[in-house]
């Protein structure tokens, strides 16, 4: 068609419109379709992508995200540069894909030591990238469409995603306060399950349930008597139990850490999930375990050598050098599984006597790097939303970072959507932390409560 064509005014709007057309209908087709898996539905916000940016923005001090602030022991860091700088250059290549043999070797031992049994470290023990991927692994190893998983509230946050991407229904039963009566400060301990209560979530739907002991948030060590109620239903209704014990070493107050496989009729249904960056203070080194039976970490293995499939070398050889030097030292006054606790403790005690002291009640954790606190004598600074959709401690804690520039984590960022609003005068310091650090959120209290005071 010619450009002068009398007809070539009249058809070139029309053929305008059509490419117009066109291009607006395969946008929409293109649109019209879900990119992402039905199984992300619902779990795409993460408290801690929210909180972590509004620590690095506004505050002073960061007693918020767990992680210490003071330096891994010197033995860890020189077997890394050891093994960084050594003559042995296939620590830079490959290694087993279930875990470095060293690492596996040696977990078993340690293992067969706190559990009183034999392991096998081919079978019974398997590294994984952080405490995380061993807990994915899990889920989705051993969860399938329609099962019921159990989660303890409040709970560390990623369980319930974890059982919904795998296809599981969480079912939630609270820990309750029992606050004491004789006016001294509430203790981890006084949270406690309502046996029936917990009872009455156990059915033929119900696959497994997670217990985590040393509880995050609260600091709570199970006792012997609760495990063994859980162990008790957990045998009596064929359920499995995912353990996890990240905190293991990290119990105060001549408290024991019970470990739920070495009860009667617990090994064969339990994966005990373990850290080295919570046991080294190496949290960003990101090596993890599970231990627990052939039957169980098969299938863990199957889902790990098809996804991660194989974790640090240089990292599991630092972390096997440092689990033999403990094992030597096991007990032992310079282990520093004896060490780190005891440092630990007099953080924690600090902190108590900080918060006590403004009037922001602590309660007093029985392990872990955290202590929950009662922001109750604060509310006047923040005053509630009625009809408001964000739970109150959340407001609070963000408020806190903002204006005092002390960031904590909102108690109720580990409760399911049902029960956010249940325990909402409660946010989560971590105490992990050099002394300086401490000092500074103590200064920022002090001038807090001195404002408070004098207005």
């Amino acid at each position: 068609m010619r450009l002068n064509s009398p007809t070539c005014g009249l058809q070139q709007p029309h053929l305008a419109r059509t490419a117009l057309e066109l291009l607006i209908f395969y946008l929409q087709a293109k649109m019209s379709r879900p990119v992402q898996a039905r199984r992300l539905e619902g779990i795409d916000k993460n408290i801690w992508v929210e909180f972590v940016n509004l620590a690095a923005t506004y505050s002073k001090v960061n007693l918020g995200q767990g992680f210490p602030d003071f330096p891994a022991p010197d033995f860890l860091t020189e077997a890394l540069t050891r093994a960084l700088g050594g003559g042995n250059h296939m620590l830079h290549q490959y290694t087993r894909a279930f875990g470095h043999p060293p690492l596996v070797k040696v977990l078993a031992q340690f293992f067969e030591k706190l559990l009183g049994r034999d392991l096998d470290p081919m079978t019974n023990v398997m590294v994984t990238v952080g405490a995380y991927q061993a807990l994915f692994c899990c889920f989705q190893a051993l969860v399938d469409e329609g099962d019921e998983v159990i989660i303890i509230e409040p709970f560390f946050d990623c369980y319930e995603p974890m059982v919904k991407m795998a296809g599981g229904t969480p079912v939630f039963v609270p820990l309750r306060p029992n606050p004491p009566k004789d006016g001294k400060l509430m203790s981890s301990a006084d949270w406690q399950l309502d046996p029936a209560e917990l009872a009455s979530k156990f059915s033929e739907r119900t696959k497994a349930i997670v217990l985590n002991s040393p509880n995050n948030p609260l600091g709570k060590v199970f006792s012997r008597e609760e495990l063994g109620l859980i162990a008790e239903l957990c045998v009596k209704h064929d359920v499995l139990c995912i353990s996890d014990e990240v905190y293991e070493w990290l119990v105060y107050d001549g408290k024991q850490h019970i470990r739920i496989a070495s009860l009667q009729g617990m090994w064969d249904r339990t994966v005990i999930i373990g850290s080295a960056g919570k046991t080294f203070s190496a949290t960003g080194w990101k090596v993890g375990w599970a231990v627990g039976p052939d039957r169980l970490l098969q299938h863990l293995r199957t889902v790990h050598q098809n996804s991660v499939y194989h974790c640090a070398t240089i990292a599991q050889e630092a972390v096997a050098q440092g689990f033999q030097r403990e094992l030597m030292l096991y007990g032992k006054p310079e282990s520093y599984f004896v060490q780190l606790p005891k440092e630990l403790q007099q953080k924690r005690d600090w902190l108590v006597q900080s918060l006590d002291g403004v009037g922001m009640k602590p309660i007093i954790p029985e392990g872990t790097y955290f202590l929950v606190a009662d922001i109750s004598p604060f509310k006047s600074d923040v005053p509630d939303v009625p009809n408001s959709d964000e739970p109150y401690d959340s407001r609070f804690a963000k408020w806190m970072v903002k204006n005092k520039g002390l960031a904590a984590i909102p108690l109720s960022a580990f409760y399911s959507e049902a029960h956010k609003n249940n325990y909402t005068n409660f946010i989560r310091f971590c105490f992990a932390k050099e002394e300086a650090t401490l000092k500074a959120a103590s200064d920022i209290l002090q001038k807090w409560k001195q404002k408070k005071t004098s207005s």
